[in-house]
């Protein structure tokens, strides 16, 4: 794989990029949080929609399956697009598919208008996706690590505010009332961005055939993709099944309710703060012992969750929260700033790769999680999570053994 310095691609400057103002990468974050917070909008509103929409319980699942697959769909086939297109265009026109997907589920009389316009929102959701690598593009090495620590503190507290976000504007005014709203947030997004971001106009000479021909040879010569991705993977499996198993216990073991739900998601989303901290970890050459933190904390988080449970002690569930969601944010950040050095030119294809094998490990956790806590309980769920983290330790060793298969990060 060529090195950033090798060769500038045609569209791209040789001079080092200035940065980004404070504000662009404030809207960065804000943009990167609600693309993804529509795809977890849904998910504590399944049971008020499949009532309203006479969709089968035993189908209810696919209200968020098939937002999931869109997602898996536009990194693979979409994320890539931004080593060929023009990336301003690309993240406006997502944004504008995004939209019509919202109104779509908002105006949804029918389950099958509703899932295929929750499949559009997905696939069109990875519009933060491409805004991550293009704020990388824009500012210098020596910062970029800090810059992406930043939005990615915003990509996952929309992650952890959509939930409770959901939950309180479905009980005040109905869940078709949290589409339209994202709907109209999303479109004026869509025009502040068009207005503030830079053009971008990536390598002209590659195709979008030979950019998707590409994918597997990049996987195979880039160990430290798989690496990394696999660290992620692990976690962020860990994250899923947490997340997905915690509002049950919270309901069955504390005795909560939706407001209660919504409060926990909400306080967990202080694990957003440890992206920008993450990001000067990776800025001072700190990568590989700040990675195995993240790993160890993420299987500590698992540990105390279980004894939060048991001694029905809510704020030490909620601190297992806070720690996990902290830890994969740490490494996620880690990760992208470890790829993003590769080569500029791949940024695109990387990001897309790397998340894709994420959402993979994710899915399978999340369909893995509620089998583990309807059949086991919360011990059980610990255990699964606690698992990931072990897994993904048993690969960090290898980073010390001279002959690894794959290298150090």
């Amino acid at each position: 794989m060529p090195h950033p310095q090798d060769s500038v691609p045609r569209g791209t400057s040789a001079v080092a990029p200035a940065g980004l103002s404070t504000g662009l990468t404030i809207l960065f974050a804000i943009a990167c949080g609600l693309c993804v917070a529509n795809i977890y909008f849904a998910q504590p509103l399944i049971g008020p929609i499949a009532v309203t929409l006479q969709l089968h319980a035993g189908l209810a699942g696919l209200i968020m399956t098939l937002t999931q697959l869109g997602y898996g769909a536009g990194l693979l086939m979409l994320v890539p697009l931004a080593d060929v297109v023009e990336n301003r265009r690309l993240i406006t026109v997502l944004m504008v598919g995004a939209v019509i997907g919202l109104v779509g589920i908002a105006l949804s009389n029918s389950a099958a208008t509703f899932l295929a316009a929750s499949f559009l929102v997905g696939t069109c959701a990875v519009a933060a996706q491409v805004l991550v690598p293009l704020a990388s593009h824009l500012v210098p090495e020596a910062t970029r690590g800090k810059v992406v620590g930043n939005i990615m503190a915003g990509l996952l507290a929309g992650i952890m505010l959509a939930r409770p976000f959901s939950s309180l504007i479905a009980a005040a005014f109905g869940w078709r009332a949290v589409f339209a709203i994202s709907a109209v947030l999303m479109a004026t997004l869509a025009v502040v961005l068009w207005r503030a971001l830079p053009q971008r106009q990536p390598h002209a000479s590659t195709g979008y055939a030979r950019t998707m021909a590409s994918l597997p040879g990049i996987v195979w010569r880039t160990p430290l993709l798989r690496r990394r991705a696999f660290y992620q993977g692990m976690m962020f499996a860990g994250f899923q099944a947490f997340w997905t198993a915690v509002p049950l216990a919270l309901a069955h073991e504390f005795g909560l309710g939706q407001g209660g739900i919504a409060l926990f998601a909400l306080a967990g989303a202080a694990g957003a703060l440890a992206a920008p901290w993450a990001g000067r970890l990776a800025d001072r050459g700190l990568t590989r012992p700040a990675t195995g933190l993240a790993i160890v904390a993420a299987l500590l988080s698992f540990g105390l969750g279980a004894v939060a449970v048991h001694y029905r002690s809510l704020t030490g569930l909620v601190a297992a929260g806070i720690l996990l969601d902290g830890a994969v944010q740490l490494c996620n950040v880690l990760s992208l700033r470890n790829l993003y050095i590769l080569a500029p030119e791949l940024r695109g294809r990387l990001n897309g790769l790397f998340l894709t094998f994420i959402f993979m490990c994710a899915a399978v956790a999340s369909g893995l999680a509620a089998a583990i806590y309807a059949f086991h309980g919360w011990g059980g769920l610990c255990l699964l999570g606690g698992a990931f983290a072990v897994v993904a330790l048993l690969l960090y060793a290898t980073e010390f053994r001279r002959n690894s298969l794959l290298p150090a990060t």
